[in-house]
């Protein structure tokens, strides 16, 4: 496993694709997500107060996360989710879901290495494609999110990503926050560079596998052989 330290090689994982996941990586979606959650709980009769910690939404589909927090079936989550997209839709907007610190900029300096770019996510595919359009990204090579039926996993996500740029696993590494983006990486025999915001993401980012740990942009831009200005 690779630490972002000042002494780190640079383009140690540098590949000619990357694919970022979404929330919590490219968009500080956090705050927007648990805000809905809690939302949602209450009008299904909830106490969010005793639900535990609701950041374990972000990143999961949402049948995984109301299934974890809430101990209900994938059927039983099913109004929870209803109620959840519908809140969303009406209350969630462009403001709620800035761009990461140095995210844009990433994306930016890699496409003009000749890098091809893509998005994998667990997000509702029609959901990330509209709030990617009121993002100031430039333009991804290909984004695959959650189809229902049809695409369930974060390893079908990048599948699926894999599939439209016409490459293989060698030739791409992932980028995420959470567990998942490890593991569905991994599956797929993709290296994946973890970014974290705090000791709690770092651990568990390190206890899936992560090939690097960087807590920053600008750190995992050395991994993929690009500099931040």
């Amino acid at each position: 496993m690779g630490e972002c330290t000042a002494d780190v090689p640079f383009g140690v994982l540098a590949r000619p694709v990357v694919i970022f996941d979404f929330d919590g990586t490219l968009a500080d979606t956090g705050r927007a997500v648990i805000r809905v959650v809690e939302a949602t709980l209450r009008v299904h009769g909830y106490d969010p107060e005793a639900m535990g910690d609701l950041r374990r939404f972000i990143g999961p589909p949402l049948v995984d996360g109301f299934g974890l927090v809430c101990g209900v079936t994938a059927e039983e989550a099913e109004p929870l989710i209803a109620t959840y997209r519908s809140i969303f839709a009406r209350e969630v907007g462009p403001k709620d879901y800035p761009p990461l610190p140095g995210m844009v900029e990433l994306v930016e300096v890699l496409r003009a290495h000749g890098v091809r770019t893509a998005v994998a996510t667990s997000r509702l595919e029609t959901s990330v494609h509209d709030m990617l359009a009121n993002l100031p990204f430039a333009p991804f090579d290909a984004v695959a999110g959650r189809l229902e039926p049809g695409r369930s996993t974060k390893a079908d996500c990048i599948r699926a990503v894999l599939e439209m740029l016409g490459c293989t696993a060698a030739d791409a590494v992932m980028v995420g926050d959470r567990h998942h983006d490890v593991d569905g990486a991994h599956e797929l025999g993709l290296p994946c560079i973890g970014i974290y915001r705090d000791e709690d993401a770092r651990a568990e980012l390190e206890a899936a596998g992560a090939d690097a740990l960087c807590p920053s942009a600008a750190a995992a831009a050395r991994f993929l052989g690009v500099v931040l200005r």
